[in-house]
């Protein structure tokens, strides 16, 4: 019988483990954009990471990315498109994932 709950326990961990690693991800995703789009916006130093830490936030407001999304192309209308911009965030979500697998190895 322990080993049934041995294994349920390990199965809770590793998924707390994938939940927190596609959070951090998705954080580092949305900051990674925040910088793209600061960029785009002509913003550097403390301007570009104040806006990107704004961009961060801004995914807290509802489940998902749609909030992420309305607040940079807002801010980057006539700048970028939609399809640009969403192409981007995928791209950068990768590039998070990449990152955060390997500084957890």
């Amino acid at each position: 019988m322990n080993t049934f709950k041995d294994r349920q326990k390990a199965y809770e961990s590793k998924f707390a483990f994938d939940e927190e690693m596609s959070f951090k991800a998705q954080a580092r995703a949305n900051k990674l954009l925040g910088q793209w789009a600061a960029e785009k916006l002509g913003l550097s130093g403390e301007n570009a990471s104040s806006y990107a830490l704004e961009v961060v936030k801004s995914d807290f407001e509802e489940p998902g990315q749609e909030d992420v999304f309305r607040k940079v192309i807002k801010d980057l209308d006539g700048i970028a498109g939609e399809n640009e911009i969403r192409s981007k965030a995928e791209e950068l979500l990768h590039d998070a994932r990449v990152q955060i697998q390997s500084e957890a190895s």
